[in-house]
């Protein structure tokens, strides 16, 4: 007989991988041929990886907390989606707008993106951040405050 534990580790993780399918279902798999420029998953996918530690910042201003994407937008070139929840709350959506091909800066953040949410000072104890990819692949992260916290 399962433990209650594993019921409801079981069930949260099909309902993790259920909303990620369901997302992934209206979209469909862009061409993955490498371009030079880190215009698809399969190019942007390994410096994600490789600097996970990076994806989010928090940082305290004005008397709030600030949850800063401005890494994850960077690199959005390969991503369909950015959603994150804070402190194990519901998750949200954050805009990710499509890059320009015909631009040298595909990185570049364009003017007026929003590069941060905006939470009550001292707030923010955790953010999930689930990325999927234009190649239909999903990845997840969990980041602790001390861990990511701007001095």
């Amino acid at each position: 007989m399962k433990s209650f534990a594993a019921i409801t580790l079981g069930a949260t993780l099909s309902l993790a991988v259920s909303a990620s399918l369901s997302v992934a279902q209206d979209r469909v798999a862009e061409d993955q041929t490498p371009t030079g420029k880190f215009l698809t998953a399969s190019e942007v996918k390994p410096i994600l990886g490789a600097t996970k530690g990076n994806w989010i910042a928090v940082r305290e201003w004005e008397g709030q907390d600030l949850i800063y994407f401005t890494h994850l937008l960077s690199w959005r070139c390969g991503l369909y989606e950015i959603r994150y929840a804070v402190n194990g709350g519901a998750q949200q959506s954050w805009p990710v707008q499509d890059c320009d091909p015909a631009t040298h800066t595909v990185g570049a953040i364009p003017e007026g993106m929003s590069i941060y949410a905006e939470w009550p000072l001292k707030s923010v104890e955790s953010v999930t951040v689930e990325l999927l990819y234009d190649d239909l692949s999903t990845e997840v992260a969990t980041f602790e405050r001390g861990a990511v916290l701007i001095p």
